[in-house]
């Protein structure tokens, strides 16, 4: 089985591309969390954040599928940490890592959908800094992934397909 994670600034494709890849993905959960919780988040949310992510991550992984997307994870949440509150609890740093990272870059428009905050050029920008700063900071694998939306798709399976070891995938 390989796990890949998708990371990076809010809306840069990460849940839709996610879903349309046709492989076995979980979804956000600070997403959900937020919806039914609100937005006016505490360092207390963001690790129940964390640890609900864990256990929908947990659960994904006990099927055994090929491939596994999780939407997000704990590096993410470990991001949302340093940006809103100048601090990552160590604990955002100990969960176990997906076998890759995709790093999505900012460079697709913004588009507010009630849970995000950081849709100012300067602010987009922080945030995509310390989502790729966490990931150098826990030495975990990472590809790039930018340009238009069809970029995006082909270069996510371009990256899958080589860590299952085959062109075709």
């Amino acid at each position: 089985m390989i796990t890949v994670c998708f990371h990076g600034a809010e809306s840069t494709g990460k849940s839709v591309l996610a879903e349309r890849l046709g492989y076995s993905w979980v979804p956000e959960y600070g997403r959900t969390y937020c919806e039914e919780h609100g937005t006016d988040l505490t360092m207390a949310d963001l690790l129940a954040i964390a640890e609900g992510q864990a256990e929908e991550n947990r659960k994904a992984m006990a099927a055994r599928p090929p491939v596994l997307l999780f939407d997000t994870d704990q590096l993410m949440t470990a991001a949302w940490a340093q940006m809103l509150f100048g601090e990552v609890p160590e604990v955002l740093l100990s969960y176990p890592k997906a076998d890759h990272y995709l790093l999505f870059s900012p460079d697709v428009p913004w588009r507010d959908d009630g849970t995000r905050f950081f849709g100012t050029d300067d602010r987009r920008a922080r945030f995509a800094a310390l989502s790729e700063e966490m990931l150098v900071r826990a030495g975990v694998p990472f590809s790039r992934i930018g340009g238009a939306w069809e970029e995006r798709e082909e270069q996510a399976r371009a990256v899958i397909q080589k860590l299952r070891g085959s062109p075709g995938g």
